[in-house]
């Protein structure tokens, strides 16, 4: 049976995320971890999400491992793919958003597509071409500090141009309050002068709503997990997709609960901050530095993690900690080695932890939860309901046993300041 819609995500929460947004359309999807090397049954699958980890791998992996998503994605009968980013734009000067939207247009044989990064909802808009979270600048909302790819300008048009030889244009919300059939033919207008990319003004949910119904007929859209939720009431209109009912419905949940956070954005550290301030016995930090040295650290987690988990209190391992602390164990083991030593870290203590009974899971941060799936051999998750905007709980069945592991990955930058104690209650 064919699918709808297949979308290649640069990272693995931006890959729940988006999927997230297409269940809240009503589509039943499911996540994959990398391409499929096997099989999949698509029997009752609307949409799929490849989760990839390009967004800050070399330009040149970026674009072969999005190509050959696509290339999957496409002999599953994929009516349209969508190339999923950071709701941030999150990038350098040389791509990887640029590179990979124009391999993939290349690959497509087509002529344009958007660039909507926009997520109203999470306080992530557009106006003028110019990229905000909440009432700041992209520049001056923290993300000027990211220690992986710092973002220093706001102005989207000028980024995208730096990453690719192709002419940027941008539709601005004049245009939008036009109506879709204006801004269709706005972006008609631009493709006739060669603009390839288009960024787009996005204030509101309804500015979504009038660029998925402008879009729908492109081969390739590009963004945020925004334009992930308009899109399914524009395939219904098309033919394409049924109403279905609960989208979301995952298996009951069971097991102990854990957190594992490697995230250090500013929502994460608030979260860990509020859970500590809930919970003060129940939580581990992990130091590079000392995870540098040897495994007595990671030993003392596990232990920790064990007696809380064998008592089923709620238990938190993490290593999110301010910009100026990371900023000093990356000088002193560099970035790379720095971040590798928390990903390891996580991932092994989570393959022990699940194996000992942890049911419930959640993990804070791209990287690290791109690390914690890989090692858990996890390869498809599929997508339940919201718990913050951005964030789901996803399910996946666990190898030669019939329990369910129940996992919400979180972007760094998403959910409420009581997320990790919000997440356990609204589990089904």
């Amino acid at each position: 049976m064919a699918i709808t819609l297949g979308a290649i995500a640069d990272d693995f929460t931006g890959a729940t995320d988006l999927a997230n947004n297409l269940v809240r359309g009503g589509m039943r999807c499911l996540q994959v971890i990398g391409v499929p090397k096997e099989d999949i049954n698509l029997n009752e699958i609307d949409a799929v999400v490849i989760a990839l980890k390009t967004r800050s791998c070399t330009v040149n992996e970026a674009i072969a491992d999005s190509l050959q998503a696509a290339a999957w994605l496409r002999a599953q009968g994929a009516k349209q793919l969508f190339f999923k980013y950071c709701s941030t734009f999150d990038s350098t000067d040389k791509g990887n958003i640029g590179p990979v939207a124009d391999a993939l247009l290349d690959e497509l044989k087509a002529s344009q597509t958007v660039m909507v990064p926009a997520f109203p909802i999470n306080g992530r808009t557009v106006y003028q071409g110019h990229l905000f979270v909440g009432d700041r600048l992209l520049n001056d909302s923290g993300m000027q500090h990211h220690p992986l790819t710092p973002m220093k300008d706001a102005d989207l048009v000028r980024v995208l141009s730096h990453q690719t030889p192709h002419k940027v244009g941008l539709t601005n919300h004049t245009v939008l309050a036009l109506g879709a059939e204006a801004t269709r033919a706005h972006l008609a207008s631009l493709e006739e002068q060669s603009v390839r990319h288009v960024v787009c003004d996005t204030l509101d949910e309804h500015n979504l709503d009038i660029l998925a119904e402008a879009t729908v007929q492109f081969p390739l859209v590009t963004g945020g997990s925004g334009l992930g939720q308009a899109l399914p009431a524009q395939y219904r209109n098309q033919g394409w997709l049924d109403s279905i009912n609960e989208p979301g419905r995952l298996q009951p949940a069971s097991g102990s609960a854990l957190i594992l956070s490697g995230s250090c954005s500013r929502a994460t550290l608030a979260q860990v901050a509020n859970f500590l301030e809930r919970y003060p016995d129940s939580g581990f930090a992990l130091d590079p530095l000392s995870l540098a040295k040897d495994d007595k650290q990671w030993k003392q987690a596990l232990a920790f993690a064990l007696e809380n988990v064998s008592r089923n209190a709620p238990t938190l391992i993490y290593a999110s900690a301010e910009p100026a602390n990371v900023g000093i164990a990356q000088k002193i083991l560099g970035r790379e080695r720095a971040g590798a030593l928390v990903e390891e870290a996580l991932s092994q203590l989570a393959i022990v932890l699940v194996d000992k009974g942890v049911g419930r899971l959640v993990v804070a941060g791209g990287e690290t939860s791109g690390a914690v799936t890989s090692a858990l051999g996890i390869t498809a998750l599929h997508i339940g309901e919201q718990i913050d905007p951005g964030v789901p709980w996803t399910q996946t069945a666990l190898e030669n046993s019939k329990a369910y592991l129940s996992l919400a990955l979180k972007s760094g930058n998403f959910g409420e300041v009581n997320f990790f104690t919000k997440a356990f209650e609204v589990l089904p």
